[in-house]
């Protein structure tokens, strides 16, 4: 009893000093960078994000009816302008604030497509804030994956850049316009490095 006894407590000592130090993977830091996570689009496949490796990614939670919905002409915009030089933007529908995407995946698909032209790729609709946020948000909002730009989604149309190693290496607030010079220059930046 006395040896079991002192195993588990230098077990729990080795535990408590590797999960405080990072060695040890936990929610916010098992995935290795974006490419990991798989996540369900509009028809309900299952998606691989390791698909989108080499691109450089603009993450965006978007909604039907919000302020910020026009937002989605621009992002669509910048698709066009920059896909063929290996921007990728994926929009994530949430209904996590003032409950502003209430469709379906079929009536999201619809709106999309009808009123703004939408071509670059939609998910399923997900959490992206609060306790039950998918993992995707949960390592994109994490001080420990995301140390220069952490904490809460706070509204619908929040941008994250990442690299083309699938590293955060900019966030935008929901009131930055998807064709700001601010979006641009950095979009331009990181398609720059190869």
């Amino acid at each position: 009893m006395i040896r079991v006894t002192r195993w588990f407590a230098a077990t729990m000592i080795l535990t408590i000093t590797a999960v405080a130090s990072g060695n040890i993977k936990t929610a916010e830091n098992e995935m290795a960078d974006v490419f990991e996570f798989t996540m369900k689009n509009l028809d309900g496949e299952s998606v691989n994000l390791e698909r989108y490796r080499g691109a450089v990614l603009l993450i965006v939670n978007v909604a039907s009816e919000c302020g910020y919905t026009y937002q989605y002409e621009g992002l669509q915009n910048l698709h066009e302008n920059y896909s063929d030089r290996g921007l990728t933007v994926l929009g994530f529908p949430s209904n996590d604030f003032g409950q502003q995407e209430p469709g379906s995946a079929a009536e999201i698909k619809n709106f999309c497509e009808r009123n703004y032209g939408v071509e670059f790729d939609i998910f399923a609709k997900i959490v992206v804030s609060g306790t039950n946020k998918v993992p995707l948000y949960k390592y994109l909002t994490s001080n420990t994956t995301n140390p220069d730009f952490p904490g809460e989604v706070e509204w619908n149309f929040e941008k994250f850049l990442i690299d083309r190693d699938g590293e955060i290496i900019r966030r935008f607030r929901s009131s930055v316009e998807p064709e700001s010079r601010e979006i641009t220059l950095a979009i331009e930046s990181a398609l720059a490095l190869r």
